[in-house]
């Protein structure tokens, strides 16, 4: 258990979700099988993906242990639970199986040079403890960075090594999905990585950690949040009118999961100055990015439906007709069932927004 908790195993365990919804919600299905690893070989991906993540965990807490006996105390573990001397241990063993899986999966699909991918991803986890973190914004950077690459990294030895004459263009289409599913990660980790910035602000202060927090000040530091979550919802709202506007239950899911509750949290940073209040606003956007991460399968939803429409309509089927407005009733149904929850909820968020935090 002390281990668990030393590695976060709930942030790994979000990883790992966010990688097998991908694959097996999505690109499976999206490119007709056409993957270049098989399941287990996948499993081994996601493998070495969180060991390397908790190798990262592990080093943090190690360097981080003046700064959590000031700012998290109770949930302080190197020390005190675990000695550091075992922490160094674990932080090797679990580099070590990160980057062998890796360098074994490279060479399964005929790339070792994807190897030093782990080995980068390692050493930049490393260096970000011991000396970015405390570089004002680059170290918040260098994290939003390495969770966008979980998800490119399924585009790198899923669909990369797949691609040929035939489906290059399908699989071209599949990576900018996935592309544009790593900047929305990226961007709504950055946010978080700053809110929890001032979540930590006294711990930081006492170890020399220079935060974006710490050098704002609190009030300056929410104002530039509340800009960048206004500037976040503005470009999402334009992605989705740019590229998603005719799938109906992706724009409602949006609206109703993402925007709503980014909206909220603008609203709400902007009075936030308590320990209490940024770690509530941290856990909306932790809210946010998985309801971000789960969309996809909406749109995977759409898309199937679009290419069922078409085989539908090349079908001489005598019954087609009947079969269209059951399927137009059911739409219906869905959508009024849709707009109703959508007025309730904004409802409830407009009434919130007036509402102080406890």
């Amino acid at each position: 258990m002390k281990i668990l908790k030393l590695i976060r195993i709930q942030n790994l365990l979000m990883i790992a979700f966010m990688q097998i919804i991908f694959r097996y919600g999505f690109l499976k299905k999206i490119t007709e099988n056409y993957l270049s690893l098989s399941d287990f070989q996948f499993a081994l991906l996601v493998l070495s993906t969180v060991c390397i993540a908790a190798a990262g965990y592990i080093i943090n807490n190690i360097i981080d242990q003046e700064n959590d006996a000031i700012a998290k105390p109770q949930s302080r573990i190197v020390g005190v639970s675990i000695s550091e001397a075992m922490a160094y241990n674990l932080y090797v063993v679990f580099n070590l199986i990160g980057v062998g899986i890796g360098f074994y999966l490279s060479n399964i699909i005929g790339k070792p040079s994807f190897a030093t991918i782990f080995i980068l991803i390692a050493a930049l986890l490393y260096i970000y403890s011991t000396s970015l973190k405390h570089i004002v914004i680059v170290g918040n950077v260098v994290v939003s960075i390495v969770l966008s690459l979980s998800l490119l990294i399924l585009g790198m030895f899923d669909l990369f090594p797949a691609i040929h004459d035939g489906n290059q263009e399908q699989m071209s289409k599949v990576f900018s999905i996935l592309l544009d599913y790593a900047i929305f990660a990226f961007i709504i980790n950055l946010i978080r990585e700053i809110v929890k910035d001032l979540e930590d602000m006294d711990g930081d202060k006492a170890s020399g950690v220079n935060s974006l927090a710490i050098v704002l000040g609190i009030n300056k530091t929410t104002k530039l949040l509340f800009a960048i979550a206004l500037v976040s919802i503005g470009l999402f709202l334009y992605y989705l009118n740019q590229n998603l506007l005719q799938f109906d239950y992706v724009l409602y899911y949006a609206l109703l999961l993402i925007v709503g509750p980014l909206l909220y949290f603008a609203i709400k940073v902007v009075t936030a100055k308590t320990k209490a209040e940024f770690h509530h606003l941290s856990t909306i956007l932790k809210v946010i990015l998985f309801f971000g991460i789960i969309s996809i399968l909406v749109v995977n939803y759409c898309l199937t439906n679009i290419y069922l429409g078409v085989l539908t309509q090349t079908m001489q089927l005598s019954n087609i007709k009947i079969i269209n407005k059951i399927i137009e009733l059911k739409a219906v149904l869905i959508k009024t069932g849709i707009f109703m929850s959508l007025a309730a909820y904004w409802g409830v968020i407009l009434v919130g927004t007036f509402i102080t935090f406890n």
